[in-house]
């Protein structure tokens, strides 16, 4: 933080504002210097509105890192800031994907980390002592020195410490406000000024981008969206301009965005640059997902080389003699090429996400681990409204403008909105990426449609030609006549009236959805009680604190992939599958645990060394998002691998029940038993008999359930987290 020290006494004061006042009220600003004044204020109000916007899960509940995926970013961020980059990226993880463990450096994508580690370390650079000058010391500490007018009144020092969480909890609101100035930018390249500044505005609130980029919201699309459209704005500025600078700023531009997310695949395809980085590898070569750029950068080779050839030969039949040659052995030697690469497995095939992207049915069919995440699946129109609200209807008119006017820039971004809202209706994440295409768009239709109207309303009347001479009648008139009929105008007017109210609807909506749908970390829950009040679950962390202060430091923990990484990061216990899901086998391993019978599951656990299982669990609560209602995938996935596990066992007519009618392998699996022990002796409401589920509104079917090989260790105070010590086998003397 900066010292501020006034220089001037008390008394001073009112001349001192006195005469600022006179010279503000002696500048005379030109029309060019009023709009460059009005424009900048504006965009610092957006600048500063993407910020706050984004703050309501820290007002609500505290600065904490939400999801799952965050934590396991979190812990990287802080390893690479206590050990810096070369031990970060040697790093081998023996505490996750137990037995196998995981090399950290060459197995993520390191952008949002070493950004954050950046501004860290920054912040700690630019710490202030006493007297006012840089401290470089490693007290970790920032000064902030509050001076008062009043000489009476001493220096006030305050320091208060620069923690790596709070940095990561402010890096996606941070970057958000940076993208509403990349969104203005581009916007004044794809149209003008206008269409920018709208496009920074509704950027700034439009919940699908808010979703990933809230405070607390730590993963990498938080820097990515931004480094997105970064990238997409320096090439079509690049294009506009011609210049090679341009050019290779979107190079580096791209390069930022390939070091922080995997969505780098999408530009690639878009924008046929050719950028090698240490992270890719030769996967620009090696991947089908990349064939797309590598094609288009062979045919312009191919272009360019044949040019040269026919200015050389200088004779049409000798040029298309040799066309003909070249082209047949170019496309035999490359369909050689590629089967061969293919066959090899050097040219690796298409990924699972890029096949489901291409048929949405694909991983349901193929790839049950992939369909298993809720992100993954196709989007409903409910949440294209939800997250677009008028965009949604905006977007369409924005296209009619941009091919009305057709450059290489609105070319480009009819191609980015489009493809963008194809690969959005096929999996629900993807409604991120295509929020900056949709925002641009829907700007170019309202700053359009605007200056149309205002036009219409501020046409002045222009007198009817008075003619004179030979030949000629002069006419007099009465005044000057109008231009445009008065309904003209007053149907403008009309209509500029329903597009700022549909805008204010569209902040409402924003700020709503922000607040109540996007501020909420899964990590702590909240509901309504019965008088209406607040009530707040914080059944995991009270589980993870409960595993690091009770259990021994080497304990191996059992769970579902989808809590691994928080498992690791606040428990700070080795688990056996975490969210990076890059073994198929060892998750399926776990699933066909669960899936098992106690005694089945207890030799599968003491061949991974298991010493606690831990399950998630909402029928107390009535939490939805447990393990029970999770259980099918583990079936599904389980069953992928080991054929003995089949999906038809625990299912009743095709129907998942955990009540008395349920299937007998469904009430005897170790799911089922970790799940509802000790629940049949439990009444949840008024009313209901003991052991009602209230998450699926029924009552069990095995309220006798007997532990064997497992001993409850630990329940949270809601029931949601459930935590089973795996007994040592018996002694065989």
């Amino acid at each position: 933080m900066v010292a501020a020290k006034m220089e001037k006494s008390p008394a001073d004061l009112p001349a001192s504002l006195g005469g600022a006042s006179a010279l503000l009220k002696s500048l005379k600003l030109k029309t060019k210097q009023q709009e460059l004044l009005i424009r900048v204020s504006i965009l610092f109000l957006v600048y500063v509105l993407a910020f706050i916007t984004r703050l309501f899960s820290v007002l609500r509940y505290e600065s904490m890192i939400h999801e799952f995926d965050p934590y396991f970013n979190y812990r990287v961020t802080q390893f690479l800031t206590r050990n810096g980059f070369y031990e970060f990226w040697n790093w081998f993880d023996s505490e996750s994907w137990y037995p196998l463990g995981r090399i950290i450096g060459g197995t993520l994508y390191p952008g949002l980390m070493v950004t954050a580690a950046f501004i860290y370390w920054t912040l700690r650079f630019l710490r202030i002592d006493n007297s006012g000058v840089v401290d470089h010391g490693n007290s970790g500490f920032l000064t902030l020195f509050i001076v008062s007018p009043d000489p009476a009144v001493a220096y006030g020092r305050f320091r208060f410490a620069v923690h790596i969480r709070e940095v990561c909890v402010l890096t996606a609101p941070f970057f958000a406000s940076n993208t509403t100035l990349v969104a203005y930018f581009f916007g004044k390249e794809l149209w003008d000024s206008g269409a920018g500044l709208v496009a920074a505005a509704l950027i700034a609130i439009c919940p699908g981008y808010i979703s990933r980029s809230v405070a607390g919201s730590y993963d990498n699309e938080g820097v990515a969206i931004f480094a997105l459209l970064l990238t997409f704005y320096l090439f079509v500025k690049a294009v506009n301009t011609g210049s090679l600078a341009w050019a290779v700023a979107s190079a580096f531009g791209y390069f930022y965005m390939v070091s922080a997310w995997g969505g780098y695949v999408f530009i690639i395809n878009l924008i046929p640059l050719y950028v090698l980085i240490r992270f890719v590898g030769f996967q620009h070569v090696q991947s089908g997902e990349h064939m797309a750029a590598m094609g288009v950068f062979f045919l312009m080779q191919v272009f360019y080389f044949l040019d040269w050839v026919k200015y050389l030969l200088n004779d049409p039949k000798k040029f298309h003699t040799f066309l003909k040659i070249t082209v047949t052995s170019s496309v035999g030697l490359g369909a050689i090429a590629l089967g061969v690469g293919t066959a090899s497995g050097y040219i690796s095939p298409w990924t699972g996400r890029f096949y489901s992207l291409l048929d949405p049915t694909y991983a349901k069919d193929n790839i049950p681990i992939i369909a298993s995440v809720s992100e993954h699946q196709p989007t409903a129109w409910s949440s294209f409204m939800f997250d677009f609200h008028i965009l949604l209807l905006l977007f369409p008119a924005g296209l009619h403008f941009c091919f009305k006017r057709l450059s290489d820039a609105t070319i480009f971004i009819v191609m980015y909105g489009l493809t963008s809202m194809y690969f959005a209706g096929v999996m629900v994440r993807l409604i991120l990426v295509a929020t900056p295409a949709v925002c641009l768009i829907s700007a170019i239709a309202v700053s359009a449609t605007i200056k149309n109207l205002t036009q219409v309303v501020r046409a002045k009347n222009k007198p009817a030609p008075v003619g004179s001479g030979k030949g000629t009648t002069s006419t007099k008139t009465k005044g000057s006549l109008d231009q445009s009929p008065p309904f003209q105008r007053n149907g403008a007017v009309a209509l500029l009236f329903g597009a700022f109210y549909l805008l204010s609807r569209y902040v409402t909506h924003c700020t709503w959805v922000t607040s109540e749908a996007y501020s909420s970390p899964s990590i702590v829950l909240a509901a309504r009680g019965a008088h209406g009040n607040r009530v707040i679950f914080d059944d995991y962390r009270e589980a993870y604190f409960w595993l690091r202060q009770n259990t021994p430091p080497d304990a191996k923990v059992m769970s579902w992939w989808d809590y691994g990484y928080q498992i690791t990061a606040m428990g700070n216990r080795t688990v056996i599958v975490d969210n990076n899901t890059w073994n198929n086998t060892h998750i399926a391993t776990v699933g066909r645990a669960m899936s098992s019978y106690e005694d089945e599951a207890y030799e599968i656990m003491r061949s991974l060394d298991v010493n606690y299982v831990l399950v998630v669990f909402g029928g107390v609560s009535g939490y939805s998002s447990d393990d029970i209602n999770k259980f099918l995938w583990m079936v599904r996935i389980g069953g992928g691998v080991f054929p003995v596990i089949k999906e038809p066992d625990y299912l009743v007519n095709g129907e998942y029940r955990v009540d008395k009618g349920a299937a007998p392998k469904m009430l005897n699996c170790l799911m089922y038993k970790l799940s509802y022990y000790r629940f049949g002796d439990v009444t949840t409401e008024y009313g209901k008999p003991p052991g009602y589920d209230r998450a699926r509104g029924v009552e069990i079917g095995n309220k006798d359930i007997k532990l064997e090989h497992l001993e409850e260790a630990f329940t949270t105070s809601n029931w949601i987290v459930r935590i089973y010590k795996v007994k040592p086998p018996n002694n065989r003397w």
